[in-house]
């Protein structure tokens, strides 16, 4: 088992893959934070219409 592990990590396998895991982590971190920063916009904005609808028609009992 020790032989397997010193050979891949001697071979050029071993740092590319921690280099693509890094970089998978690094794009995943920017697409969840653009997800949450125009999740935030868009609940603003639907706040925002919410509010404006219920001083519009105060009848509706929304």
């Amino acid at each position: 088992m020790l032989p397997k592990i010193c050979k891949f990590l001697q071979s050029e396998d071993g740092p590319t893959s921690v280099e693509y895991a890094i970089m998978l982590a690094m794009i995943l971190m920017a697409v969840i934070g653009s997800i949450t920063f125009i999740g935030m916009l868009t609940q603003g904005s639907f706040n925002f219409s919410k509010t404006e609808i219920e001083r519009t028609f105060p009848d509706l009992g929304v």
